[in-house]
């Protein structure tokens, strides 16, 4: 940086604007402003930029989240203060190189003629000898072989002797010139590219941020930003045969919509994936509209492969569902759902509204994937990765808008042996899936279940069930008490009810809380076995399984489906959505960038670049050489000295001396 005047003395005697001048185009300041930028700059590639605030309110959490909003560090590159500062740094250096590049430019070609013989006397690299030879000849030859060392010299004939001034790499003071000039360069180029325009659009009440998640047709003007020459950075999904002529640019807690001059076509999106699932390369091939174009342009692109047109880069940046089509079939699970299957046509991100008895709710799609390539559980090798085929994602939302995630697997999954239809269930994102397995009949359906659970919520069914269960226990006994007979039928019907609602939880715990604690020990697990006594009885009672012999695989079916009955109040839906079929649509993330300010930045680069080569590897060197005439002969006194004071300069030194020394009297 170029040092500044910093005499007190002077400094009072300058003006209030020269004083003001000074301070801005201070080292001091610009260097406190490259040191608070490099800050920024660590935070804003630390912290991920241009989130949506709700991610950084679960990582942060409400307290820090306000305070790190209130200093824009969600997107520190286009804050007011990172702005001003980068603002700051450009006055600064540019009042430095105003000030101080003619006194460069001058020292650039300035040879000083005036030096005295002490002054090259106490010089580091010196060194001085006799002729016997003319002055003028001397004083020519020595010329002749500076310049052929590649000086430019110049002599002045002073009383009683010559002095030969010679300089080699002026051009390292350009350096320092273009090494400021590129900051100052730099610096606006990042400013051209800044938000800072949409910003003060912004407090002009121009633009307005958008935080609501709206139909692109139903956003407001005023969050509309026309085609024009400012920069920005947008993102958009288009699905497979549609077009856009929109970006979305991420704007603190919101967004707005940039127009774009020309429309982009998805035609095709094709993916490849490694063998754990994850994505190996994806491609897209865009057709690009333009009213400046003769036909339109079809192209390819992919990740580090972008498109570049009309000063407009388009990126491959994502890829998401382009809103594929599935065909659900749901199974009631509840009795106020109904006792039909009935088959639902929707697709990816629709939300549907469906009634659950006298409340009404929204099913919401949110993501459906082809495969799931996860670790095999019952492989032997439990590196060994397995397809658990197509799975979907959705949303059941209440009517007070609290809502439960679901994961349904299309295909049945086989866990001991067996297969069972999965579905994992959660209550926010932060927490973990827990699944509940329905297990699959010997047809490959859920047929089976169905029924047993229609059997278990049929009232006349159970009570007939259990009051034949009755009877042949009161038989056992020989037992004709009426009030007898009606408490345990009662007590049967109860069981099988409380379970239907709770599971075996609700059983165990009116056992703990209703029966005295002497008789809950004793009667607790007679109550468990007329429990499952009756809930064989009721899935025998269904006319496939009537004539069967009772098998161990139906012992099993059955056990496995009293289980998942039980797990159903945890569950929290009514129904259980199966995917059937599905039309699988891709959507491509694209990137789209206007950075006009881009190539003022490639120039300060290249300035840089130029300013460090011609500061190190071009050192400015001077050689003064005095040339007097004695009684003993002509003497030469040569000294020199580097703007880089290092081990090559001395041995460039004693090399031009040595060269000089050469010459003996006779012409070269």
């Amino acid at each position: 940086m170029f040092m500044p005047d910093t005499n007190s003395s002077k400094n009072s005697r300058y003006t209030f604007g020269r004083r003001v001048s000074r301070f801005f185009g201070s080292m001091d300041l610009a260097i406190t402003s490259l040191l608070i930028l490099a800050v920024a700059s660590i935070v804003g590639t630390v912290l991920q930029q241009n989130q949506p605030y709700a991610d950084y309110l679960i990582k942060f959490g409400p307290f820090w989240f306000e305070i790190f909003e209130a200093a824009g560090l969600y997107d520190v590159y286009s804050s007011l203060w990172f702005l001003s500062i980068l603002t700051l740094l450009v006055i600064s250096t540019s009042i430095c190189v105003i000030r101080h590049t003619p006194s460069m430019i001058r020292e650039m070609w300035a040879l000083r003629t005036n030096l005295q013989e002490k002054s090259l006397q106490v010089m580091q690299n010196n060194s001085s000898w006799t002729i016997n030879a003319h002055e003028n000849q001397v004083v020519t030859t020595l010329m002749a072989k500076l310049v052929k060392q590649g000086f430019r010299v110049k002599n002045k004939v002073k009383r009683d002797a010559t002095l030969i001034s010679a300089m080699r790499g002026g051009l390292n003071r350009l350096g320092y010139i273009l090494t400021h000039l590129a900051i100052v360069i730099i610096c606006i180029g990042g400013l051209l590219d800044s938000n800072l325009p949409m910003k003060w659009a912004e407090w002009q009440g121009q633009i307005k941020i958008e935080v609501r998640d709206l139909p692109i047709s139903q956003v407001p003007n005023e969050s509309y930003l026309p085609v024009g020459k400012q920069a920005f950075q947008g993102n958009i999904n288009i699905s497979e045969g549609r077009y856009s002529e929109f970006a979305f640019l991420s704007m603190r807690d919101g967004y707005l919509i940039q127009s774009l001059p020309f429309r982009i076509e998805v035609k095709d999106f094709r993916i490849e994936h490694y063998d754990t699932g994850e994505p190996k390369s994806f491609e897209t091939d865009i057709i690009i509209y333009d009213v400046n174009l003769s036909r339109p342009l079809a192209t390819t692109i992919s990740v580090n492969h972008p498109l570049i047109y009309g000063g407009y880069a388009i990126y491959q940046s994502s890829f998401s569902d382009g809103g594929s089509k599935l065909f659900i079939n749901s199974w009631p699970l509840d009795i106020r759902a109904g006792h039909n299957v009935v088959p639902i046509e929707t697709q990816v991100s629709k939300t549907i509204p469906f009634r659950w008895g006298k409340r009404q709710f929204q099913l919401e799609i949110t993501e459906f994937r082809p495969f799931n390539i996860n670790a095999d559980p019952i492989a032997e090798d439990p590196g060994r990765l397995r397809n658990f085929g197509p799975s979907i994602g959705f949303k059941i939302r209440s009517e007070t808008g609290e809502a439960l995630e679901y994961l349904n697997y299309m295909l049945p999954v086989e866990r001991s042996g067996r297969e069972f239809y999965l579905s994992g269930v959660r209550s926010s994102p932060a927490e973990e899936f827990g699944y509940l397995y329905l297990p699959v009949d010997k047809e490959g359906e859920l047929t089976g279940f169905n029924k047993f659970l229609n059997q278990i919520r049929n009232v006349k069914l159970v009570t007939d069930i259990a009051g034949k269960m009755m009877t042949e226990t009161l038989a056992t006994i020989n037992s004709k008490e009426v009030d007898l007979q009606r408490s345990l039928r009662q007590t049967l019907t109860m069981l099988v009810a409380m379970f239907e609602q709770g599971g075996f939880t609700m059983v165990s715990k009116f056992i703990e809380t209703s029966l005295p604690k002497a008789e809950s020990e004793t009667l607790g697990p007679a109550y468990l076995a007329m429990l499952r006594e009756m809930l064989g009885r009721i899935y025998f009672s269904i006319p496939n399984n009537k004539d069967r012999i009772v098998d161990k695989e139906q012992l099993i079916f059955l056990q496995d489906a009293v289980d998942a009955i039980g797990s159903l109040p945890r569950y929290g839906s009514p129904v259980f959505l199966l995917l059937t079929d599905y039309e699988h649509i891709e959507a491509s993330g694209l990137q789209v960038a206007h950075t006009p300010g881009k190539y003022i930045v490639y120039l300060g680069c290249a300035s840089l670049i130029t300013g460090i080569f011609l500061l190190f590897y071009l050192p400015q060197r001077r050689i003064w050489t005095i040339v007097k005439t004695q009684p003993q002969g002509v003497t030469v006194l040569v000294a020199g000295v580097s703007n880089r004071n290092s081990h090559d300069s001395h041995s460039f030194f004693k090399q031009v001396i040595y060269e000089l020394q050469k010459f003996d009297g006779t012409l070269p």
